[in-house]
């Protein structure tokens, strides 16, 4: 069921139109509490991951944050897709939230008892993370309910841009509270962000129950056995194919592996101290994305085609590169702008195009088989990044997997 102040026309007809997917009042709604609970997200990290620091001093539990955070994505990303093919991805996006809620409240309750170990520490991460998994699949099937297919281009582009909202927003954020409340009580207020997300699922009109045609048949949820039946499904599908390959490949081999070495290169260029300059330096990422996200919406550019995608993620790769050897910090800044920008452009674009071409019948299971790949794969570019970047530096360990990344996507741009 389909809710917008005019009726939808042909994909054809909408491609021009300004923000497309912000005609449908239940996307407006969507995309409102989708920033708050990114938001909350974030707020969470930089208070927990500064609590962390302060008592435990430890880089290996730094290490196990990331891993807890990427690595139920990869395991679990297509159970939850199958899940919501079965069942309500309303009632499990509830269920996510409830776990973000959990997890706050949990390290709420360490911070005013001063009891928290590193085991107490290592539980939280993880249900962390299976939260991420329970929000973000069935969250993406929902977006088809919501805007159909004419309009999922635009509503996948936005809802991307809505997370790097969040993620820009909820640092300034987390750090405000923490300042003003401290961090037990900025933990359990975080908890009330979470909440218009799970009022408005209550009874939000979309989902199975609400969409028309004869009712699709059920499939049995599989657990692991799934990841090689969806494979399996979609080898006759050979846009899916190459789209998940390039969202896997391209997290596997560089991800968001640079933003953790930035305090490194923001010394290299003069600015690794604490200040405005440094900020920018991690913010350009993001709002580079996040202008990709409205002025691509706003201008109709960029649609959907995979030959799109793969050139617009070699354009990323050779931004990356070149950011890697800038030889001054204006350089440094606009080439992480360019590669945010071409970021969220090709990943968009492939959810989109994976969303689009998937069969009805196990549509969240394919979407969760393209998260294992474009989130899951993230737990290991800190290998090609962080860890070979303790051999040979930073700068040449990012700019070697960007450069491997770009042949790989010149080898899927030659594929017919």
């Amino acid at each position: 069921m389909n809710d917008m102040s005019s009726t939808p026309g042909s994909a054809s007809a909408t491609a021009h139109r300004a923000f497309p997917a912000f005609r449908y009042r239940g996307f407006q709604i969507q995309f409102t509490t989708y920033v708050l609970a990114m938001m909350a997200d974030n707020i969470e990290h930089v208070i927990s991951y500064w609590m962390l620091y302060q008592k435990f001093h430890s880089p290996a539990l730094a290490g196990f944050a990331v891993l807890s955070h990427w690595l139920p994505f990869l395991m679990f990303s297509v159970a939850a897709g199958a899940l919501a093919d079965r069942f309500d991805p309303r009632r499990l996006i509830q269920c996510g939230m409830g776990l973000f809620i959990l997890t706050s409240l949990g390290w709420g309750y360490f911070f005013v008892t001063g009891t928290l170990e590193v085991w107490h520490a290592m539980v939280l991460l993880v249900i962390h993370g299976c939260a991420g998994v329970l929000w973000q699949t069935p969250n993406q099937l929902l977006l088809y309910d919501i805007v159909g297919p004419a309009d999922l281009m635009s509503a996948v582009r936005l809802n991307a841009t809505a997370r790097y909202l969040g993620v820009l927003v909820g640092p300034a954020m987390g750090g405000v509270i923490m300042l003003t409340l401290g961090p037990a009580n900025g933990i359990l207020l975080n908890t009330v962000f979470y909440l218009p997300l799970v009022l408005w699922l209550i009874n939000a009109p979309y989902g199975p129950r609400f969409r028309k045609g004869a009712p699709l048949p059920q499939r049995a949820v599989r657990g692991f056995a799934d990841i090689v039946h969806t494979i399996r499904d979609i080898a006759e599908h050979p846009v899916i194919i190459s789209m998940t390959l390039l969202a896997g490949l391209s997290s596997f081999f560089v991800g968001n592996a640079y933003s953790a070495q930035m305090p490194g290169f923001a010394q290299d260029l003069g600015h690794g101290d604490p200040g405005a300059s440094y900020s920018m330096l991690l913010a350009a990422d993001a709002a580079g994305a996040m202008l990709a996200g409205f002025v691509l919406e706003g201008r109709g550019w960029l649609p959907p085609n995979p030959r799109t995608a793969i050139v617009l993620a070699m354009l990323w790769c050779g931004a990356l590169t070149a950011f890697a050897f800038a030889p001054s910090y204006p350089v440094a800044l606009a080439f992480l702008f360019a590669a945010g920008f071409c970021e969220l452009s090709f990943n968009a674009m492939a959810q989109t195009l994976v969303q689009v071409h998937a069969p009805a019948t196990m549509r969240g299971r394919v979407i969760g088989l393209f998260n294992m790949a474009s989130l899951g794969l993230r737990a290991f570019s800190g290998v090609s990044v962080g860890l070979v970047g303790g051999l040979i530096g930073v700068h040449w360990s990012l700019a070697l997997s960007a450069l491997v990344m770009l042949a790989v996507a010149s080898a899927l741009l030659a594929l017919p």
